[in-house]
């Protein structure tokens, strides 16, 4: 199955562990992943792992549909790691190390995807996207800047 890794590093006007804490709690990502609408069935039974449902939305060709992912998030010190199983046989392996820098924090943002070659491309535009407006959306939230002009 075809491999591909995106990698991303940017910087978040905020202390390490309020991102830390922003990116372990799994209702953050709604918004903060642009294709995410809902999380549902939130288990923190585990200590150090979370596992979820994660509703991610497609549009294309006028019709929506409704995808859930299965999530599970890990951590380690300052770093949060976790898989993503979504139909159609794509899988995602994920990483955000933190460290400080600046008087903030630096994020180092690393995506690793598989997926059958029919996809592929689809999935890695798409994680790609997602990639990068996390990382603007994150800063801009926890920097206490609005993107929306309220």
């Amino acid at each position: 199955m075809p491999t591909r890794v995106l990698t991303n590093t940017f910087h978040v006007d905020a202390a390490p562990e309020k991102v830390f804490e922003h990116l372990t709690t799994p209702e953050s990502y709604i918004g903060l992943s642009p294709l995410v609408v809902a999380v549902r069935d939130v288990d923190r039974s585990e200590p150090g792992v979370v596992r979820y449902t994660s509703i991610e939305r497609f549009r294309f060709l006028g019709l929506k549909y409704d995808n859930p992912i299965a999530v599970t998030l890990l951590t380690e010190g300052l770093s949060v790691r976790g898989q993503v199983r979504s139909p159609g046989g794509v899988r995602m392996g994920y990483r955000f190390d933190l460290s400080p820098e600046a008087g903030g924090t630096r994020v180092d943002d690393r995506l690793d995807l598989s997926a059958p070659w029919l996809v592929m491309g689809f999935a890695a535009g798409q994680a790609r996207k997602v990639q990068l407006a996390r990382a603007r959306i994150l800063a801009e939230r926890l920097s206490g800047r609005s993107t929306r002009g309220s």
